[in-house]
């Protein structure tokens, strides 16, 4: 079924509705106007894609309609008919911004094959536009091995082929922004735009024209109409973070949008029909907001359908190893290939020990640092923050104070036991779960405590896990 919204502009009664009667058969939404005043008020809301108009017009010109169709902003598609075919008026209207132009009698055959053409073409132009954005900003869901993002994955897998909402939960640096793209990615609506904006980080009387879009003189400032996120996101997905930031009339009007699949710009009695998919995210607790009165409760349940909760880096440590290789070939990508770097063993003990509070965007934030520090292909402790490094060792471990220098054997055997230390506190002081999670064996996490100097915590904790063993037997 074709999409576009096509305006059949045309004087002559007889001729307008078999016009229109044709191009309505053939799958495209259609709409009809008499004269220049009629037209100009159905092309200002800024929703059709493609006017069929003829150039003599009882109360105007077509090609003037043209033009100010070009000043108000709007990406309709003008294909001129007339009845007085001259070169001078061809090329008028060519000049004007014309994409063809159709001499009378107008044979359907014809403007059908017009149409088809500029639906492949605008879909080209939307194609290209997403391919662009992949490229210059988009970046795959990370391949992780913890058992909650091989959690998270599946969720992606299940929801990403429907159009259902989706509302994506998880502390500020998660990753929420990669999931959406995720869904967006697998679904049939991949060749479509993605659009992210946060909800945040636009002042409260510009949101609802950012989303929904306003016509010419809508307000002091609109000058020209525009279309809005939305109708922008049609046949794709529009991605709102912070959700929770929304105020609450707006709320009143997502919510419309979800339930109705229809958008009115500001300033236009006109409502448009919109195939967009919504996913929302939010790193606060929307169902403590709806207690407290600052986000709605319909609202609420419209979005959390089918909700994906992100943990924090601290809870998945076994991606840590995976994330820092990604963002190492991130940054190698983006120096052209050319600098293949590498961590050096106690730059990379101090990566996995740290507790990472901004999550994933901290750790690409400390890579890219590291990366255009580095002098060679080498990531030494240098190039990585001194907060984050002396946050990993602890006073009675090092000998900085006193100006002495331990060996890298010996610094690395530090950074290992609070990698160890780390990963028992994390468990809740499980040992055996701790040995578990970081893919070793009980006896070698006891050997390597014991290294690191500390005898009687190791001796404590062998008598905690056997008197658990004796409790289970």
């Amino acid at each position: 079924m074709a999409s576009l919204h096509v305006l059949v502009i045309e004087d002559e009664t007889a001729a307008r509705q078999v016009l229109a009667t044709a191009v309505r058969e053939a799958g495209y939404f259609v709409d009809a106007a008499a004269c220049a005043v009629e037209a100009a008020a159905m092309l200002a809301r800024g929703d059709v894609d493609v006017a069929l108009c003829d150039i003599q017009l009882p109360d105007g010109d077509g090609i003037e309609l043209l033009k100010q169709s070009r000043s108000s902003g709007f990406d309709t598609t003008f294909v001129m008919v007339t009845a007085f075919a001259s070169v001078e008026s061809a090329v008028e209207a060519l000049r004007a911004g014309a994409e063809d132009y159709i001499i009378k009698p107008v044979r359907h055959a014809e403007v059908l094959h017009r149409l088809s053409q500029i639906e492949t073409m605008r879909g080209l132009r939307e194609e290209n536009s997403a391919l662009r954005r992949v490229v210059h900003g988009n970046k795959p869901l990370y391949s992780c091995t913890s058992n909650e993002m091989c959690q998270v994955d599946r969720l992606i897998e299940k929801v990403a082929p429907t159009d259902r909402t989706v509302l994506v939960t998880g502390e500020s640096g998660t990753g929420k922004n990669v999931v959406a793209r995720a869904i967006h990615d697998r679904s049939a609506r991949r060749d479509g735009p993605f659009f992210p904006v946060n909800c945040g980080a636009i002042p409260d009387q510009l949101l609802e024209s950012e989303l929904f879009g306003h016509t010419k003189g809508a307000f002091t400032s609109a000058d020209r109409s525009r279309k809005g996120l939305f109708l922008e996101a049609d046949r794709g997905t529009l991605f709102l973070d912070e959700i929770s930031e929304l105020p609450l009339h707006m709320q009143a009007k997502l919510l419309n949008v979800i339930e109705d699949k229809q958008v009115r710009p500001l300033g236009s009695s006109h409502a448009r029909h919109v195939d967009t998919r919504i996913i929302a995210a939010t790193n606060r607790n929307l169902r403590a907001l709806v207690g407290e009165g600052k986000f709605r409760e319909d609202l609420y349940f419209r979005l959390s359908l089918f909700e994906i909760y992100i943990p924090p880096l601290r809870v998945r440590r076994e991606d840590l190893c995976g994330l820092i290789q990604f963002d190492l070939g991130i940054n190698e990508r983006a120096h052209g290939g050319k600098r293949p770097w590498r961590l050096d063993p106690d730059a990379e003990a101090i990566l996995l020990a740290y507790h990472w509070p901004g999550n994933v965007r901290e750790l690409e934030n400390v890579i890219a640092r590291a990366c255009i520090l580095a002098d060679g292909d080498r990531i030494s402790l240098d190039e990585l923050p001194s907060e984050l490094v002396s946050a990993n060792v602890r006073p009675a471990q090092t000998k900085a104070t006193t100006g002495a220098c331990d060996s890298l054997h010996d610094r690395r055997r530090t950074f290992e036991a609070e990698v160890l230390r780390n990963a028992i506190e994390e468990a809740g002081g499980d040992r055996k779960l701790a040995a578990a999670r970081l893919k070793i064996s009980l006896s070698s996490l006891y050997a390597k405590l014991s290294e690191a100097g500390d005898p009687h915590e190791v001796s404590t904790h062998s008598e905690h896990d056997g008197e658990r063993h004796e409790m289970h037997k």
